[in-house]
């Protein structure tokens, strides 16, 4: 996962990134300071639950996400509490999505896809050009010989392109299986025929697939109940895939055939939860790479240390850099104490 530090923002001040607000899905097909204007507009506006805007950081590394930057650290708070926003003038435009400025789980994520799986298919020059156009959100680098690309955006927007992929994959095979078979479907019942709704992936017929971002699956499995309660209540089995910043989970019903619609719940149910994650968590990072052994060491104890009193909180070890991830408020809190704790071993 890469994270949007507050170097982008090139902000002085200590305090800046807490009267600093995210804004994402702006519109990437217009002018960059005809957008920039529209976002300050919309954000001094009162109704808006804004005030004055010192600064608009726009475009930033990711497409369709601005920074803006509040003269009061209420007024922050504000526009963030406030849950609709759009641009004025924008008709039909897609609600924003605003939130305080961190380390957070979703600001950017990047995934490289095999995209060769679909050459035999489609021109995959051409694929790539009715991705670009279907999420104009996502960075796409050049196509690799082997179908390989690189592809950055929010997890969102990752998300979102992962169910076209199925979607396009579930419509290939679907045609293929047609032109394999042409006489074979004329002699189908009327009975047997499916709408086109139920071009689903051939995983997901066999169960509810749905991907999340990896430090969010790890909060939610191990720092709360309702990922194993939610398992058990609808008696379905997950399988669960990590691959890297992205983990994918197999959502199956424990009981074969019967009640296969508690596989659906349960995917909505654990979508609806991450979603509200999204919006309430915090990372903070502490890299070891680059630092002596002793003060790698005095980090790490100081996090195990600490990890027993903030329950609420998720230490992840990892061998360049330890990740803390839980509230705003015991996340700040979490990484005062560790440096407090380091000072006084060096002492």
């Amino acid at each position: 996962m890469r994270r949007t530090g507050a170097s982008v923002l090139n902000v002085k001040e200590s305090n800046a990134s807490e009267r600093t607000v995210v804004v994402a899905d702006l519109p990437v097909d217009l002018n960059d300071q005809l957008v920039t204007t529209l976002v300050k507009i919309h954000f001094e506006d009162t109704d808006n639950g804004g005030g004055v805007v010192e600064d608009v950081t726009y475009p930033t590394r990711t497409k369709g996400v601005a920074y803006v930057t509040f003269k009061e650290k209420t007024v922050a708070e504000n526009v963030v509490r406030k849950k609709k926003h759009s641009l004025a003038g924008m008709a039909g435009s897609a609600q924003l999505i605003v939130s305080h400025f961190s380390e957070k789980i979703f600001s950017s994520v990047k995934a490289v896809l095999d995209l060769s799986v679909f050459r035999s298919q489609i021109r995959l020059e051409s694929l790539v050009m009715d991705l670009k156009r279907e999420i104009p959100t996502l960075c796409f680098s050049p196509l690799e010989a082997n179908g390989r690309i690189s592809v950055q955006g929010t997890f969102l927007a990752i998300e979102k392109l992962k169910e076209s992929l199925l979607l396009k994959a579930s419509f290939l095979l679907e045609n293929s299986r047609n032109r394999q078979s042409p006489r074979g479907s004329t002699r189908r019942s009327s009975h047997s025929l499916k709408p086109a709704r139920s071009l689903t992936p051939e995983t997901t017929k066999r169960g509810e697939s749905l991907v999340l971002d990896t430090d969010t699956f790890l909060y939610l499995k191990k720092r709360t109940k309702f990922y194993e309660s939610t398992l058990r209540r609808f008696h379905v089995l997950c399988q669960e895939t990590v691959d890297g910043e992205i983990t994918t989970l197999c959502i199956k019903n424990a009981q074969g055939g019967s009640q296969s619609n508690n596989e659906k719940k349960v995917k909505e149910s654990i979508e609806k939860y991450s979603h509200i994650l999204h919006f309430e968590l915090r990372k903070e990072t502490f890299i070891l790479e680059g630092k002596e052994d002793r003060e790698k060491e005095n980090i790490k104890l100081a996090c195990e240390r600490l990890s027993l009193s903030y329950l609420q909180v998720l230490v992840n070890f990892y061998k360049t850099h330890i990740d803390v991830i839980g509230s705003p408020p015991d996340t700040y809190l979490f990484k005062k104490e560790v440096m407090e704790l380091i000072r006084q071993k060096v002492r």
